[in-house]
């Protein structure tokens, strides 16, 4: 074989074979490229729920002493001055 026949072989068989195996080697990758930012993305929306229902019971406890201390300012003045007047045991 000259390096013609060669070189048109190569063309005609080796050429496209590869092209061909790329192909199918790019599209796999970006199969799993997709797969796996979708996975990172539902574990990013799980832990962002998981962090505003935490901030919400925190919210709703601060809320709780706020109006623990806003309420019964007078009376916890009074039990405080109470107890120091107490001797220790």
């Amino acid at each position: 074989m000259d390096f013609n026949t060669l070189a048109i072989l190569f063309m005609v068989v080796v050429m496209p074979v590869s092209i061909v195996f790329g192909y199918i080697a790019f599209d796999r990758w970006t199969k799993f490229k997709q797969a796996q930012m979708e996975m990172t993305s539902h574990e990013t929306a799980e832990k962002a729920a998981q962090y505003v229902a935490k901030t919400e019971r925190l919210e709703q406890r601060v809320a709780t002493l706020e109006r623990i201390l806003t309420d019964q300012s007078n009376n916890l003045s009074d039990q405080i001055e109470n107890l120091r007047d107490k001797p220790l045991n």
